[in-house]
């Protein structure tokens, strides 16, 4: 049955993006709409938002609204725009915390931002008359927003229905501030529901009291679930999450199909399918021509489309990548931000291997969807991915990826077995670069050695479905059980 959702988050697609967290808010709610359900996301009104050119309407009854943040007094509004297919999506203005150049900082009132932002969310439900059936909380941005629901809304019986679903898209950001900030939250007076050996360290960590409080815990892969109660990948919350086990669900992201998909994909300049993959060689043509690399059609390209991150596993490339290139096996295009080591060896590539070799240092969605229609094998060796959409995306468009057997990654990519003709990539254990050079020789190999053997391993992936309309509907069972 529908059921209504409030879905808070600080990232919303294609208005602010910094990960895959935006991808994932946009198409689970555009999915969940569909549906029938009455799905209302919320996140700020950044004043570095992509309005898109956009109409942003104020909602009449939401319009300077007082929050008092302990020494704080905020107003705020909400705004709403409507998306393709009839979805609303809120806005929090607030020029005060989100008038910035960035969606995420480091200034010192980081958390006030988005203590505030789950406070908005429930006052501007009040307001609406509204009571979810579920919370749908993000990351550590939104997570107090169960304690707040259980003690600073505990009189309000408008929500006494209702129950809150935490998703850990990454383990890795926690949302860690100095103890003195409860006042400034307004929870000074409820400091005993929180981590008491974290208050006598001085500090509080919002993921963490998100964790305690939720009805359930979710994160974005089942593998990454059962990783993230262990001691190498639980960033030391693994204790509590073995504690939460039983409440504790792996959902595995889904891909927006009506975005990613070479048979209608506006932005590569030849559409192409799984019955038809003469587009893709034209799309590689094109690419190697726009990013100045030879026009080889028989030399594997490599890519990669990341944020550039020691957890992207790049560490792995310094020994392997270089040789590859130097012999004539491949070439490689790459696409990303990031830490400055990892950038300067792409340039440092590029420039030593022109013709083999290209590096655009920063972002363009327009590449990316191009690069990803165009190479032949996807490098994404993580050395941890709660779940990824690369390698989906990759799978989607015919690129073979080459992955770590990690969180989503395992739970996406099989490995190819030449002998049983089955498998969608090249799977590989261990975080060294022995592992990583194997999984490459064996790709490049299988793809010199064995031109039909490849086609095959291309469509397999292409006919994998990973789209919201089947992720979706485990959420929306997690829905119709905390409801019931």
């Amino acid at each position: 049955m529908p059921r209504s959702i409030c879905f808070a988050t600080s990232e919303f697609t294609p208005f602010a993006k910094t990960g895959g967290l935006g991808d994932v808010a946009a198409a689970l709610s555009a999915h969940l709409h569909r549906e029938g359900h009455d799905v209302r996301p919320f996140l700020p009104l950044y004043a570095s938002l992509d309005r898109g050119g956009r109409d942003f309407q104020p909602v009449p009854f939401l319009q300077g609204i007082p929050l008092q943040m302990g020494r704080f007094q905020l107003t705020f509004s909400v705004f709403t725009t409507q998306l393709e297919g009839g979805l609303l999506v809120y806005f929090v203005h607030c020029p005060a915390l989100y008038g910035r150049e960035s969606v995420y900082g480091s200034d010192w009132d980081e958390y006030l931002r988005f203590g505030a932002l789950c406070r908005a969310v429930i006052e501007s439900c009040q307001r609406m008359g509204w009571a979810p059936d579920v919370f749908h909380c993000n990351d550590w941005h939104t997570a107090l927003l169960p304690l707040y629901l259980r003690t600073v809304y505990a009189w309000d019986r408008l929500f006494e229905r209702s129950r809150t679903v935490l998703t850990l898209h990454n383990l890795g950001y926690q949302g860690v501030f100095p103890r003195q900030a409860l006042g400034d939250l307004e929870l000074e007076a409820h400091r005993e529901l929180f981590y008491q050996e974290d208050l006598q360290a001085g500090r509080i960590n919002f993921l963490k009291t998100g964790l305690l409080y939720a009805s359930v815990v979710t994160t974005v892969s089942r593998t990454y679930a059962s990783e993230i109660q262990t001691a190498e990948q639980g960033m030391g919350l693994e204790g509590l999450l073995r504690r939460r086990r039983d409440s504790l669900l792996g959902i595995v992201n889904g891909v927006d199909y009506q975005e990613w998909s070479p048979e209608k994909d506006p932005l590569i300049p030849h559409s192409f399918s799984a019955e038809d993959l003469a587009g893709k060689a034209k799309n590689k043509q094109a690419l190697q021509e726009r990013m100045g690399l030879q026009v080889e059609p028989k030399l594997p390209l490599l890519a990669i489309v990341s944020r550039l991150t020691a957890q992207k596993g790049f560490d792995l490339l310094f020994d392997t990548l270089a040789p590859v290139l130097a012999r004539g096996r491949a070439q490689l295009v790459a696409l990303g931000t990031g830490e400055d080591r990892y950038a300067d060896f792409l340039s440092w590539i590029a420039k030593t291997f022109p013709g083999r070799a290209a590096f655009h240092h920063g972002y363009s969605n327009e590449l990316a969807h191009q690069i990803e229609a165009a190479a032949d094998i996807f490098l994404m060796p993580s050395r941890y991915e709660p779940c990824g959409l690369n390698q989906m995306y990759s799978l989607r468009y015919g690129t073979v990826p080459i992955v770590r057997r990690t969180g989503g990654l395992a739970d996406t990519v099989e490995l190819y077995d030449p002998e049983a003709d089955t498998g969608t990539g090249f799977v590989f254990d261990h975080f060294t670069p022995v592992g990583m050079g194997w999984a490459l020789d064996f790709a490049l190999r299988t793809y010199h050695q064995d031109p039909e053997a490849w086609k095959r391993l291309q469509i397999r992936g292409m006919q994998r479905d990973f789209s919201w309309q089947r992720q979706g509907k485990e959420y929306e069972r997690l829905y119709d059980l905390l409801a019931a």
